[in-house]
């Protein structure tokens, strides 16, 4: 027999629960109403990971409103491969984004100066909160890969003279290419690699109230093809370098950046906040050579009731990945009960973080987010090689994957209405066959040795 592990979640009060194989009901073969096929021979990506950023708010809530105990114990959750979920992805801002405390960059100075030696340079800021966390969370996973990602440049570089609104200026192309390599290089310094960058959070929006920064495709061409990857290659930096970093509703956007800039350009992130995940497909179809990732999507009020906000991250996880992403990155990592902190000026925030710090009580709570990015990161691996997998019943969302052990991982999600019995089949032969409440979601890890 193969050694089965099974975790299930029916319900705001079941969620990520681990299940005795060997104590399911049995099922009668004439009442299975669904079976996965995995097919093993068929492969698409090798997995990177699943995470969350460590905002300015997420690392200033977890380094410093938890206590001791309580901060070992939510990153031993977050990150431990053993004792938590193993999360293995973490995507970190360049600066201030609209979840931090105040707005700032590495090289702020009075209006009217310029640094073009970067001789102010300092990431003295992340050295209080955020560093710390990354350096622990590594040593609970050395499989982590960082990736980073500026809201804004200094607001110098900018057209707005400020972080908030504005466009970069064509004579600072040159000095915010170095200011990407000094951050990577005082982040290896305290033994942070940078794995990927992207040249620009949501490139699209020029947010009025928080840092952001308009980019349109042939600045970010011509920007990352003559400054970013020549800087790169000129200082012996091996970090990737990924287009765009928006909503899949504009994927002329990244297609454009590619035409002209392929060479220069790991791959493409995306966000979830408009258009469908097949726009991640259409543009690999496009430029097969190059990767994919999701970079962000934050679950919030927007989404109120428990049920459909569960059900929204694992059919949209499954579907992201489905879509050959090799990654699946929400946003905070942790807010407060008023889901912050946020820029000054900001306004009501509605985003949900994967845990939730209570500012007032200093009461620590795992949210929705928590457990569905455990359905994915617990049993795929990073390594892991997806295999083909499809449903005989459309209602039953599946993914499947190959961890570098052997183990073979799959992630199912019941979007009907109805209780589903389901049997999974490997290379043709039953693995397991057990019931899906409506919206319910379950992961499987199965022994690659047989008896």
């Amino acid at each position: 027999m193969r050694e089965i592990i099974m975790y299930q979640s029916n319900g705001e009060d079941e969620l990520f629960v681990e299940q005795s194989v060997a104590q399911l009901p049995q099922i009668s073969a004439d009442t299975v109403t669904a079976t996965v096929e995995i097919d093993a021979s068929h492969t698409y990506q090798e997995m990177d990971g699943f995470g969350a950023s460590f905002t300015d708010s997420a690392a200033y809530l977890i380094h410093q409103v938890l206590d001791e105990e309580q901060r070992t114990e939510v990153m031993s959750k977050l990150f431990d491969p053993q004792d938590g979920i193993g999360l293995s992805f973490l995507r970190n801002p360049m600066g201030a984004s609209d979840y931090a405390r105040t707005v700032y960059s590495y090289n702020d100075l009075p209006e009217n100066e310029t640094d073009p030696g970067l001789s102010g340079f300092s990431i003295a800021h992340d050295e209080a909160d955020i560093i710390p966390l990354l350096q622990q969370a590594l040593k609970l996973n050395p499989e982590i890969k960082l990736m980073a990602s500026p809201w804004s440049a200094p607001g110098w570089m900018k057209t707005s003279g400020s972080m908030i609104t504005g466009q970069l200026k064509p004579e600072h192309y040159q000095v915010y290419a170095d200011y990407f390599v000094r951050y990577i290089q005082d982040f290896a310094a305290h033994g942070l690699p940078t794995y990927a960058v992207t040249a620009q959070n949501e490139p699209l929006y020029e947010p009025q109230h928080y840092p952001g920064m308009l980019m349109l495709p042939e600045e970010q061409l011509e920007f990352i093809r003559d400054y970013l990857k020549p800087s790169f290659r000129k200082n012996g930096i091996e970090a990737k370098i990924l287009c765009y970093d928006h909503n899949w509703d504009r994927p002329d956007y990244p297609l454009t950046v590619l035409e002209e800039a392929e060479a220069e350009v790991d791959g493409v992130a995306w966000h979830w906040y408009g258009g469908a995940p097949a726009a991640q497909s259409e543009v690999l179809a496009a430029y097969p050579g190059k990767e994919v990732h999701f970079t962000e999507g934050s679950g919030g009020e927007w989404i109120p009731p428990f049920e459909q906000a569960f059900s929204n991250v694992m059919r949209t996880g499954i579907e992201i990945l489905r879509n050959h992403s090799k990654s699946f990155v929400l946003w905070n990592m942790a807010l407060d009960e008023q889901n912050g902190p946020t820029v000054p000026g900001f306004g009501k925030s509605t985003c949900r973080g994967v845990v939730t710090v209570n500012q007032q009580t200093r009461e620590l709570t795992y949210t929705l987010d928590y457990y569905a990015l455990a359905h994915f990161s617990k049993v795929i691996r990073p390594k892991a090689l997806r295999l083909a997998s499809a449903a005989s019943n459309e209602q039953v969302r599946s993914v499947a994957f190959r961890n570098s052990d052997g183990s073979v991982a799959a992630v199912l999600f019941n979007d009907g209405d109805t209780q589903e019995n389901v049997t999974v089949k490997l290379q043709g032969e039953e693995v397991l066959t057990f019931s899906m409440a409506p919206k319910s979601a379950v992961s499987l890890k199965v022994d690659g040795s047989r008896e």
